[in-house]
C-alpha cells in the first residue's frame, strides 16, 4: 500500500490564482473560484439592471449575469475584441460571469508574496480588495470575488471605482 505522497514544499507555501487584465492593471482571482473561462458569447440586455450588469448569458442550459468589471470599477467602457474574456465564477450557490479586458495566466504565487490590503483600501467598509502580490516586477490586486460580486456590495464597489486605490495609477473615470 502506497502512502499518500506529502505536498511539494514549493506548492505547500503558495497558492493558485487566475490573473487577468482590466485596462492595463493586473487583478487576480483565487482559482477556486472559478468555474471556467471563455469567450464573451451571445449577450441578451435585460431592462432596469445597473449599467455595469451588460445583460444574461446562456451558458449550457444555466442563465448567468454578466458583469463587465471595467463599468463595476468604473472605467469606460470598451467594445469586446480578440482578448477580452468571461471569467465565470461560482459564489455560494450563485454563478455569474465577469467580462474582462484578457486573461494573461494562471499563476502560482508564494505566499510570502501576498499581501493584506491595508484598511485605507476597504471602501465603506467592504473588503473587495483581499491583498496584492507580487510576481517577478508585476503587482497584482488580489480580489475578493465573493465580496466583490456580493448583491449588496455590488453598488458600493461600483460608487467607489477600484481603480482609485490610493497609490495605484488611477485610470479614465467613466462620467
Amino acid at each position: 500500500m502506497e502512502s499518500a505522497r506529502a505536498p511539494d514544499a514549493k506548492q505547500a507555501a503558495s497558492a493558485q490564482f487566475v490573473g487577468f487584465e482590466i485596462d492595463g492593471q493586473k487583478y487576480l482571482f483565487r482559482i477556486e473560484r472559478i468555474q471556467e473561462i471563455i469567450t464573451p458569447g451571445s449577450v441578451t440586455r435585460v431592462p432596469d439592471v445597473a449599467g455595469y450588469v451588460v445583460g444574461v448569458s446562456n451558458l449550457r442550459g444555466t442563465i448567468i449575469p454578466i458583469i463587465d468589471l471595467r463599468l463595476l470599477f468604473g472605467i469606460k467602457a470598451r467594445d469586446p475584441n480578440a482578448d477580452t474574456r468571461t471569467i465565470v465564477v461560482n459564489i455560494g450557490n450563485r454563478t455569474m460571469g465577469c467580462m474582462v479586458d484578457s486573461v494573461s495566466q494562471v499563476i502560482r504565487i508564494p505566499v510570502d508574496q501576498i499581501h493584506s490590503a491595508p484598511d485605507a483600501v476597504a471602501a465603506d467598509g467592504q473588503r473587495s480588495v483581499e491583498g496584492f502580490a507580487r510576481a517577478g516586477d508585476d503587482l497584482f490586486i488580489l480580489l475578493d470575488v465573493g465580496s466583490l460580486l456580493d448583491p449588496a456590495s455590488l453598488a458600493i464597489v461600483h460608487r467607489a471605482g477600484l481603480p482609485g486605490i490610493p497609490g495605484l495609477p488611477s485610470s479614465d473615470k467613466a462620467s
